[in-house]
């Protein structure tokens, strides 16, 4: 017999343990020191009512551990939760000095699982040992970071009641245990819910009581987490949950989430809960119908991956140790690998532009300015021949027709990155930055200084460009090639400054009426300045000192294709625009701020899904153009773009239209909308003109066999284009293949049809419920009729807490009853189920890896900045280190 050892502190006695037998070693466990014992474990009679109940440990002893085998009982939820006892690793070598020890451990462990089952659970409660369930055991989490420790929590504490003598408010115990300020109604239910549990009263609690409420919602025990969820929405402490007590937890998790849909509607929803759980109208729930619901309730199922398969990626995505120089050349010829259509092209420019500074510079070097001003004037007249080249190149990046249809005609998109437009004109800006730097500085600082202090007999070869000697600055300050370099230099430095990010997009906050030089409007009207500085730049050129044959002026050479492409461009945006006018036929005005137009579409105007086109509205300004995606797909009679109000011109444009629109006759949608129907009320829309359309990364979906979708709040846009397209061309080719099965002129193939695309991933992350408005035809229409599965849509509303966080745990349940019934989601209101939080893309390419092995993936983002990067570089790790290869296209805005 081994008996464990009395604990007086405890108040109880060990169960007792009996060796009942030694089995001879078996195949499995075979070896010279290999023994499997098995004991009894007698659990305490104020555990047992009937007979004497006891649990049997099986262990296999090895020479060097013991490892438990198997654990059996007579009470199923016990056996289930000792299971984890099974899974423990072998054990080391000490542990075999330690057996007893381990043993009497093991003997205390299953004692306190056999304490909190006293009682046998009531008929039809659900069995937690089906594997479904086991996702459900990790919810009801009521604080963000359990390992944050009571240290953390006790320090936040101290800082909090410094001045209310150690006692900590009602209203500051959420941020006191690390809730966020958006889930304060939610805190102080929590803070009522473990108050009742323990007798508290009163608005606040000191050290002591904080610490017990802690102990409690740190516990990672499913039931303790149940009990505590319960007894929050259980406000009288009667055991049983009413009708109103669970509308009134509804609205408290609608609100922490920011759900103001499920907050209108928590009448019905919580009827929805009640007509589930309480099947036999009792008018009340007990603790165990909510337990079933949320073990029953099915967490996000996304298809079949291979397990083995996605084990070697993620083994394969672990950084690996190798030598610096092995590493620094590896990451180079990544570099060069990624880069190459970026590095040739920025090559090439560079080149040009040092061949052209070298050769100004040793022309100058040979002429007689050089003895009076030395290395000065030749490098100044270097810098001034490189800002020529860069004044003409940095128009072409913004001739969007031209690049448009060289992107469309050419096959040029293999070897040049059309998609860097925009920031290739930035770094010609900074060419033109470097070039105006050095040709003003040495000219200021070293040319004109020389000419005021040389000798007269030096400076004689300079009166036939100069003139006269000059004594002062101001000689050369007040000549027209110094008026209007300092004009230039200051139209330059307002419209590079203003074109920056911080004043673009008003991140700096400067007062009235400074305030009126940031934002777009401020940005567009200061670089058209840019039409004064090149007539300037051209003059300047032709009043050159140092040149007064024409043909050596040589400004306006330069200048003159580029400037006449870019007048031309302008001038058939204008014609264009008059000529195939834009007929407005509805106005939406979504929640979320987002302005949907849909009006007819000129006759000749063919787009590709994906692309955009300008848009202008006289009502706001008659000069300024914005560019906008195309939401409608090129097969649809119509045109339609959503537009979100991000600055002060979409804000103006939404006003004017809101103007014209009436709210729905019932007040509950929150839209506002205007249609043009035949008849005498027809809405007198504002004109609108548009030009395009423009070529876009989003274009080129059609490439590949597999398209990463994944839009971030309006940046939706251009995806929701190719969404309808794929599903256009799907519906196209079953009707090609009926109509030649029907004739018999075939095997029923797709023949004319040529759509590469034949899978598609959507991913849309959004951080307010309206959002889903948006576009929620259009995600209704491929849920229902897209049968086989081609397009695999992804909602993620961010303001929801992640799935297992108790704030929205009921949201989940309501989830997964609202959609089982009606087929809809109560988040995103459509019948594409809505996921929680922030995605995880790292899971998201290795699923995508892992479903299309040796194949390329094209990978499309729209949205802000921030995630760009983070998509960038996972695409690079996934086709540098597994058989599928993605390639990052981005639109940022």
């Amino acid at each position: 017999m081994w008996t464990g050892d009395h604990n007086p502190s405890k108040g109880t006695q060990n169960p007792e343990i009996e060796i009942v037998g030694n089995d001879p070693p078996s195949a499995g466990n075979s070896g010279p020191m290999n023994k499997r014992k098995s004991a009894h474990f007698n659990i305490p009679e104020t555990v047992t009512k009937d007979d004497e109940a006891y649990v049997e440990i099986t262990l296999d002893v090895r020479d060097d551990s013991v490892a438990v085998h198997s654990v059996k009982t007579e009470d199923p939820e016990i056996s289930f939760l000792a299971k984890g006892l099974e899974k423990r690793a072998s054990l080391g070598s000490t542990v075999i000095h330690n057996a007893s020890s381990r043993i009497k451990q093991v003997s205390q462990e299953l004692k306190r699982l056999a304490s909190i089952t006293t009682r046998r659970p009531p008929q039809g409660r659900f069995d937690r040992t089906k594997s479904a369930a086991s996702h459900a055991l990790k919810s009801l989490k009521f604080i963000v970071d359990g390992n944050e420790g009571w240290s953390a929590v006790e320090g936040r504490f101290d800082n909090l009641t410094s001045s209310t003598n150690g006692l900590l408010p009602r209203s500051l115990f959420g941020e006191c245990i690390g809730m966020n300020k958006e889930s304060k109604e939610f805190a102080v239910e929590l803070f009522d819910a473990l108050g009742r549990r323990r007798g508290i009263t009163g608005d606040s609690i000191n050290k002591t009581e904080l610490k017990e409420f802690w102990d409690q919602i740190a516990d990672q025990s499913f039931d303790s987490r149940l009990q505590t969820f319960f007894d929050m929405v259980d406000k009288d402490a009667d055991g049983r949950i009413t009708e109103e007590e669970v509308k009134e937890i509804i609205a408290l998790s609608a609100s922490a989430n920011k759900l103001s849909t499920i907050q209108k509607q928590a009448d019905e929803y919580a009827a929805l809960i009640m007509e589930e759980l309480d099947p036999d109208n009792c008018g009340y729930v007990l603790i165990e119908n909510l337990e079933m619901l949320l073990l029953q309730a099915p967490s996000h199922s996304v298809r079949g991956d291979s397990k083995i398969l996605s084990q070697m990626i993620s083994q394969k995505l672990k950084p690996t140790k190798r030598n610096l120089i092995v590493r620094f050349f590896r990451g180079l010829n990544y570099f060069f690998v990624d880069n190459w259509k970026r590095i040739w092209v920025i090559a090439l420019w560079v080149g040009v532009m040092a061949g052209l500074f070298a050769w100004k510079f040793i022309q100058y070097k040979n002429r007689a300015a050089y003895d009076v001003m030395g290395y000065c004037v030749s490098m100044a007249k270097g810098g001034a021949e490189t800002l020529k080249l860069n004044m003409a190149l940095i128009l072409m990046p913004v001739c969007r027709n031209t690049i448009t249809w060289v992107r469309n005609k050419t096959g040029l998109g293999v070897v040049v990155p059309f998609d860097d437009n925009l920031n290739f004109h930035k770094v010609i800006a900074v060419g033109i930055v470097i070039g105006v730097g050095i040709h003003g500085i040495y000219h200021l600082a070293c040319d004109f200084p020389r000419l005021i202090s040389a000798s007269s007999d030096t400076y004689e070869p300079m009166i036939q460009y100069f003139g006269k000697q000059p004594t002062t600055y101001w000689h050369f300050v007040k000549s027209f090639e110094g008026i209007s370099g300092i004009i230039m230099i200051v139209l330059m430095a307002i419209a590079f400054t203003l074109a920056t990010p911080w004043f673009r997009r008003s991140k700096i906050k400067l007062p009235k009426p400074l305030n009126k030089l940031t934002g777009f409007n401020a940005f567009w009207y200061t670089h058209h300045l840019f039409i004064i500085v090149y007539g300037l730049l051209i003059a300047h050129g032709i009043q050159l000192y140092l040149s007064k044959e024409w043909y050596k002026k040589t400004t306006w050479m330069y200048l003159a294709i580029p400037v006449t492409l870019y007048a031309c461009e302008r001038l058939i945006r204008v014609l264009r625009s008059s000529i195939k006018p834009a007929k407005i036929q509805k106005v939406t005005v979504y929640p979320g701020n987002v302005l949907a137009l849909h009006m007819s579409k000129p006759q000749g105007f063919k787009y590709k899904s994906g692309q955009c086109m300008f848009v202008n509205c006289a009502a706001v300004s008659p000069f300024e153009w914005h560019p906008f995606s195309i939401t409608s797909a090129p097969n649809e009679d119509h045109l339609s773009v959503h537009i979100r109000t991000l600055g002060d011109w979409t804000r103006q444009l939404k006003t004017v239209f809101s103007q014209v629109c009436q709210p729905p006759p019932n007040g509950k949608s929150g839209l506002l909308r205007a249609d043009y129907m035949q008849g005498e009320n027809n809405p007198n829309f504002p004109k609108v003109l548009i030009d395009g359309p423009y070529g876009t990364p989003t274009q080129d979906y059609k490439k590949y066999d597999v398209v990463l979708l994944v839009g971030l709040g309006i940046g939706a846009t251009p995806l929701i284009s190719v969404v309808k397209d794929i599903m256009s061309n799907i519906k196209a080719g079953h009707e090609e293949e009926e109509k030649s099965l029907e004739n018999g002129s075939g095997s029923g193939r797709r023949s004319s049809n040529n759509f590469k695309t034949k899978r598609a991933y959507f991913y849309w992350v959004t951080r307010e419920q309206g959002s889903f408005d948006w576009f929620k035809g259009i995600m209704n229409e491929v849920a229902e009729m897209d049968n086989e599965g081609v397009i695999e849509m992804h909602n993620y509303c961010t303001s929801v807490y992640e799935e297992g966080d108790a704030r929205s745990a009921l949201i989940t349940m309501l989830q997964s009853l609202n959609h089982a019934k009606n087929g809809v989601d109560v988040v995103s209101g459509t019948r594409v189920k809505c996921h929680f939080a922030k995605p995880n893309w790292r899971n998201v390419y290795k699923r995508i890896a892992v479903n299309h092995t040796n194949s390329r993936i094209g990978v499309f983002y729209c949205g802000i900045p921030a995630l760009t990067k983070e998509l960038r570089q996972l695409a690079l790790d996934f086709s540098r280190k597994t058989s599928t290869k993605f390639d990052f296209h981005k639109e940022n805005f």
